[in-house]
């Protein structure tokens, strides 16, 4: 399926009617080029022309289509017009020079074993011309040639006054697309359903964060224990050329670095593409999970409208069945490990979303945000907020638990949990994020429950540990109140054990209560304080000797929920209580 789905997606895109967002065609891929060498049509070298674009080390080169480039390991293997500067001027940089005539040799002999068509092409003649006439000792007085010998980069080469490079031109490139495995066995594809040749070795991924920087596969076959008949390599699941061409072309443009259709969540790079043309969905998803650092509130203004949509009914409809695909993958050595992978019409893909967020709203300060991303829920429940510290299959498990309507994985309400009780601070991620837990976990097992929890205070919540989140909130506050410019409170002090072995503190602190109570000086708001604590107390029968992990993070929202109502600007009916009391 996941295959399946990545070759329509290449389909769709080689057949896009804008050139600069058409994939490759079978045969060629994109390649970062820094520097194409100019040659005259009697071979002369005009000059090195350098494409990189920046400033200092961040210079980066302009991409071109070339044709596919080997698999290579530790031995020598050149492509094809396009190489190393040590594949194609045979130039030793790195003190070896044997390896280097070697690599330069195979370079040559690609060139020479181009079919006879392509190589009375004017293009691969004046490269040959260049090579026959020592053309690389004139290239030695070139400015460029310095950046050359010290980084080793990528070279490929043109005409004179061409647009195109030499590997681009049409002798060139139907000579790539050349059945090179003619005459082999045929076995039906598992993608096309259709007899071909298979293809043995499948191109490496790149861009999945944490795998090998030289690319992984996510089919492969390296090791016995994975063969199965006697069977070697892609014989065990057998691919055609063009097929495992498609996914893996469209694969690597989907995980491109300046690829829209990308996040990362904890350890999990994660795609998504519409079965169907549709950039609007498309750059929605992006912008429901991803960070846009340079423009927060444009994102903001994105998840408003998507929300909108899905209230008015935009995604019903024959829109609403384009199926609409995400895929997260992580890193496993030489391979890639499929994380997750979700397939769904999108009118069920924005309800999803809605409830996301409807599960992750709360009440919040001005500066938090109103639609926080996943990579910050996440980093809100790390140690030191740091990414690398984010449990590496819990990213994976959210977002596949958000796709689904699922339950969310525990580890998420506990690494929430502990980091309140570790940094004694309630936060509004945190907050949001055991919301969302304990809300999910009960509508899984009750189809007609709505929440448990709403996005602010709730008076009426029954619930003991609720409760008693709201009666340290309060204690802390009336402590505050009676000493101004504390340092610290008895959150810094009591709150570990107070949201986990309750009856072992809360004797004591409301002790403390009467002498933080009798400093007030406004006797109106002691009588307020002692009004709302007798209101918390009437819930609570006695205090428990310990709480449950799903209570501790309802001692959490309690908390939280009164902590916040204090900074609530009084209804006119709570303001004329107040003076009454007064």
């Amino acid at each position: 399926m996941i295959l399946q789905a990545l070759y329509d997606y290449y389909q769709r895109k080689v057949a896009d009617p804008d050139p600069g967002r058409r994939l490759p065609a079978f045969g060629l891929e994109e390649k970062e080029i820094p520097f194409i060498i100019e040659l005259a049509a009697d071979g002369r070298p005009l000059g090195i022309v350098d494409t990189r674009q920046g400033e200092g080390k961040k210079k980066v080169g302009q991409r071109y289509r070339v044709p596919m480039g080997v698999k290579r390991s530790s031995g020598v293997a050149a492509n094809l017009l396009w190489d190393s500067a040590e594949y194609v001027l045979g130039v030793d940089t790195r003190g070896k020079p044997a390896r280097v005539a070697e690599q330069h040799a195979a370079f040559r002999q690609r060139i020479a074993d181009l079919p006879e068509s392509a190589r009375q092409d004017a293009g691969i003649q004046a490269i040959e011309r260049f090579y026959a006439n020592g053309g690389v000792a004139e290239l030695r007085r070139d400015p460029l040639w310095p950046d050359i010998l010290e980084g080793n980069p990528v070279l490929t080469f043109r005409l004179h006054d061409e647009v195109d490079l030499i590997c681009q031109r049409p002798a060139v490139v139907c000579a790539c697309r050349g059945d090179e495995t003619a005459g082999a066995a045929k076995s039906i594809c598992l993608v096309t359903g259709e007899p071909a040749p298979t293809e043995r070795l499948h191109t490496v991924i790149k861009g999945v964060w944490g795998a090998q920087s030289s690319g992984a596969t996510l089919v492969s076959f390296n090791l016995d224990a994975f063969s199965s008949f006697n069977k070697e390599q892609g014989d065990n699941a057998p691919v055609s050329p063009f097929a495992a061409f498609a996914y893996t072309t469209a694969l690597n443009h989907l995980l491109d670095r300046n690829s829209r259709q990308r996040f990362q969540v904890g350890d999990t790079s994660t795609v998504f593409w519409a079965q169907k043309e549709d950039a609007e969905a498309e750059s929605v998803f992006a912008a429901v999970f991803g960070e846009q650092q340079d423009d927060p509130d444009a994102r903001i203004e994105r998840v408003r409208a998507v929300l909108s949509a899905v209230q008015s009914g935009q995604f019903d409809g024959g829109r609403g069945e384009n199926r609409f695909y995400v895929l997260g993958l992580a890193p496993n050595a030489a391979r890639i490990s499929v994380r997750f992978w979700y397939a769904a019409p999108l009118h069920e893909v924005a309800q999803r979303i809605r409830q996301w967020f409807a599960d992750l709203k709360m009440v919040r300060g001005g500066k938090d945000p109103e639609f926080p991303s996943l990579f910050r829920l996440l980093a809100a429940c790390a140690g030191q907020g740091k990414a690398d510290n984010i449990p590496p299959n819990l990213g994976g498990d959210i977002m596949r638990a958000m796709l689904s309507g699922s339950p969310f994985p525990a580890t998420w309400l506990n690494a929430a949990v502990q980091r309140c009780r570790a940094e004694q601070n309630v936060t509004y991620l945190r907050a949001a994020a055991i919301k969302a837990c304990l809300n999910r976990s009960r509508r899984s097992s009750d189809s007609s429950f709505v929440q448990e929890f709403s996005d602010m205070l709730d008076l009426a919540n029954p619930n003991p540990a609720y409760r008693l989140g709201r009666l340290f909130a309060v204690l802390e506050k009336i402590q505050e109140e009676a000493n101004p410019g504390l340092n610290a409170t008895i959150r810094e002090r009591y709150y570990g054990a107070a949201s986990s072995t309750p009856v072992a503190v809360f004797t004591t602190l409301l002790r403390l209560k009467n002498h933080h109570l009798a400093k007030l000086t406004h006797r109106g708001r002691a009588v307020n304080f002692e009004r709302l604590l007798g209101e918390i107390l009437d819930g609570i029968a006695d205090f428990p000797r310990h709480l449950s992990l799903p209570d501790q993070g309802r001692f959490c929202l309690g908390y939280y929920h009164q902590r916040q109502d204090f900074f609530r600007k009084p209804t006119p009916s709570e303001e004329s209580t107040q003076g009454e009391t007064q």
